[in-house]
């Protein structure tokens, strides 16, 4: 990603509060429409180091970083940008894990466009770097060419909410080089996670293949050098990877949903759900997550159907009890009908046993014609599947071509 066109204003004090910071960003934002220097210097716009850092908490929770390595040079089509040692950096934030994550929802919520050279009005720059950099706190725009200095890299197995994947293309940085926040993981298998992103046409939160769709291999994770986990740092939420409780509810979608969904089937709540489980939430998620809410003996606001810490944690790590009277848990066939294995087992490229099994039986139930089962999903598999669907009289979502628990069981029964 290219580096940003700067204003010039002076360096920040090093005082580090949000209210000072703050009014260093009103400070700069207004000398955005003043005349540039008659000396046709490198312009230089340094933003404050905590701005909107009400979102993850407290001016008592957000303190100051030690200032980072110099901003790297780059040469874009639009002139060189500020050289090491030509201006002072501002000072980055220590945020907890749960702070990063709600900074980078701002954005997806308020639908932030796409631009390489465009600042949105926290000051930081609209593309994915920016968006990195917004997310952490560190006060300027990086690129993916110098993000790394403000992290330390990790492993695979270490990823944690809040953790950057990064991938910069030395070779030609504005070709392909993306940088995305790591918010959990969506599958046991770890092969897939919720991904915090600034891309075209807009900030995004998706569900997205380790380590992206294209250029997987370049991928390196890194973690925020200045993490903190001060007060509102969540250790229920560290530890199990819960997303935060805005992942969830109406108008919600995204990973975090599907898998939800997924592990509520396998404690016993697939009854809930006609079709999916799924990434958009529904009325079935909040049933199904205050059924697991209730069987645990919780009652009130306890068991009002969106899942916190605890229900999450409860969930990731199978503790309580399941709900009562439902379908059986993932890995425990009931007679007669083979373990539903969760949504995630037909999708687009997915290959198991499962997608096989759903085949040859739709074949024996009268839905083959022109038809070969395989352990690969195709499209034909989601025909397939809607034809069955509409046969037991359903429409809309719930004949969408992809079998929840209720189909299952209908299709082996």
């Amino acid at each position: 990603m290219s580096m940003p066109l700067f204003d010039d204003v002076d360096p920040p004090p090093a005082c580090g509060c949000e209210g000072c910071a703050r009014q260093r960003l009103a400070d700069s934002m207004a000398r955005e429409t003043c005349a540039t220097t008659s000396t046709g210097a490198t312009r230089m716009l340094v933003v404050a180091a905590a701005a909107g850092t009400a979102l993850g908490g407290t001016a008592a929770t957000v303190t100051a970083a030690p200032r980072p390595a110099a901003v790297t040079g780059y040469a874009t089509g639009r002139g060189t940008l500020a050289a090491p040692g030509t201006a002072t950096a501002a000072t980055p934030l220590r945020l907890t894990r749960a702070q990063i994550l709600q900074r980078a929802r701002a954005w997806v919520a308020a639908a932030v466009p796409y631009s390489m050279t465009a600042h949105w009005k926290d000051g930081y720059r609209q593309d994915c770097s920016g968006f990195v950099s917004m997310a952490w706190g560190l006060g300027v725009s990086a690129w993916t060419g110098n993000l790394d200095d403000y992290a330390v890299r990790i492993t695979r197995a270490q990823l944690r909410p809040g953790d950057m994947l990064l991938f910069h293309n030395t070779a030609d940085p504005q070709k392909g080089s993306h940088a995305v926040i790591f918010a959990g993981w969506t599958d046991d298998a770890r092969t897939r996670y919720t991904a915090y992103e600034q891309t075209a046409p807009r900030a995004r939160v998706r569900t997205t293949p380790y380590a992206y769709w294209a250029h997987s291999a370049g991928y390196v994770p890194y973690r925020y050098r200045h993490l903190t986990s001060g007060a509102g740092g969540a250790k229920t939420g560290d530890a199990t990877g819960y997303p935060g409780r805005a992942a969830f509810g109406p108008g919600r979608s995204g990973g975090a949903v599907t898998r939800l969904g997924t592990l509520l089937v396998g404690r016993g709540a697939g009854a809930h759900y006609r079709i999916g489980p799924g990434p958009v939430w529904s009325g079935s998620d909040r049933r199904a997550t205050a059924a697991f809410q209730r069987a645990q003996g919780w009652t009130g606001a306890d068991a009002d159907g969106l899942p916190g810490p605890t229900t999450w944690a409860y969930l990731v790590r199978h503790q309580g009890h399941d709900v009562p009277g439902s379908a059986p848990r993932t890995g425990e066939a009931a007679a007669g009908v083979p373990v539903y294995p969760g949504a995630g087992a037909f999708r687009p490229g997915r290959s198991n046993d499962s997608v096989l099994a759903l085949g040859r039986r739709l074949v024996a139930k009268g839905f083959g014609a022109g038809y070969r089962p395989s352990r690969n999903w195709h499209e034909a598999d989601r025909r397939k599947v809607e034809a069955f669907q509409r046969a037991q009289g359903w429409s809309g979502r719930r004949a969408d071509g992809y079998p929840g628990p209720e189909m299952w069981r209908r299709l082996f029964s």
